[in-house]
């Protein structure tokens, strides 16, 4: 069978594309199956390359391009192609051209093809917004006060619905703040959570442009890219009716994280995190929901990272040897 994954060029897409490519086999809706092909679609190319990756560059809002992305045997999509959340609010019809109307054509895509593919949507917590209990579970109602939020939202309900007309066995998880991000910093808002830990273990300055009190609820790559995998795995009646699902994560000051950073980094590590507020930053992040309780996920077998300490450790294990430059 063959697998789509659209933004498979970013840093996510190309951790499942090499898990999923080195692995060439996948626990699929509660059934092992060999994958014979994987088709990386993005803007830009991945550097990952194996036999069984097809790396293709386009736009996902043309729908032509994205309805000859997919045929019978694709059996497994996962959507990560998204316009992240401060260039979704700074640029609302990029926004809504690819959160959207990029999402509707891959959904439509897959009911073209007629045999309901496992569709795996990437929500996010910022569907989550304003006036919010002080922890959100999940029989909270999502209220996104962005434009980012906004756009999954209208995504989980499409998913929901193509899913129960049959068209795809769709599954929409709200991804914590992904932190620490490799690479360069991008267009999020939340990119500040990655930055103030990513560039002074890399010997390089960088702003914080929240309050040092500001909480986050947060997610390690590895973490993530596991819970992808296992929404991917479990069966269609372990999902039940209601197909989008909060994922587990853990909360986190920023304070708190600069703690970890001079702990696993040293002083000369700490000492090059400036203070900057951004009011525009501050504004956004400051409607996002931080302290969640997820006894759905838990019970699904979705499993977060041990703590902060450790999602750092593990960025300096993966993306720098084991070892902080000094």
């Amino acid at each position: 069978m063959k697998v789509l994954v659209t933004g498979g060029g970013g840093f996510l897409g190309q951790r499942l594309v090499r898990e999923l490519a080195q692995a060439g086999t996948v626990q699929l809706a509660g059934r092992p199956a060999a994958i014979s092909a994987i088709t990386a679609f993005d803007q830009a190319e991945g550097a990952f390359r194996h036999p069984l990756v097809r790396n293709v560059t386009g736009d996902i809002a043309d729908a032509a391009q994205v309805q000859a992305l997919l045929d019978q045997d694709t059996a497994l999509v996962i959507h990560l192609a998204a316009v992240v959340s401060g260039t979704a609010e700074a640029d609302f019809d990029l926004g809504m051209r690819v959160n959207l109307e990029g999402t509707r054509n891959l959904l439509e895509a897959c009911r073209h093809r007629a045999h309901q593919p496992v569709v795996l949507f990437s929500s996010s917590i910022a569907v989550f917004g304003g006036a919010l209990p002080p922890v959100v579970d999940d029989a909270t109602t999502p209220t996104p006060q962005g434009s980012y939020g906004i756009q999954k939202l209208i995504g989980e309900h499409l998913v929901q619905d193509y899913t129960r007309k049959g068209f795809i066995d769709g599954r929409a998880v709200r991804v914590p703040t992904v932190v620490v991000r490799p690479g360069k910093p991008n267009g999020a808002a939340s990119g500040f959570a990655s930055s103030i830990i990513r560039e002074p273990l890399n010997g390089q300055p960088s702003v914080l442009t929240v309050p040092p009190e500001t909480e986050m609820w947060l997610a390690s790559p590895r973490a993530v890219a596991g819970m992808l995998r296992h929404a991917i795995a479990l069966e269609p009646q372990a999902w039940g009716w209601h197909r989008s699902l909060n994922l587990p994560g853990l909360v986190a000051r920023m304070d708190e994280a600069l703690a970890v950073l001079r702990k696993l980094g040293g002083e000369k590590a700490a000492a090059l995190v400036s203070q900057r507020p951004d009011p525009a930053v501050i504004k956004l992040v400051s409607t996002w929901a931080a302290r969640f309780a997820t006894p759905r996920a838990s019970a699904m077998g979705f499993v977060a990272d041990a703590s902060f300490e450790a999602i750092v450790q593990s960025h300096i294990d993966e993306q720098l040897g084991g070892k902080v430059p000094h």
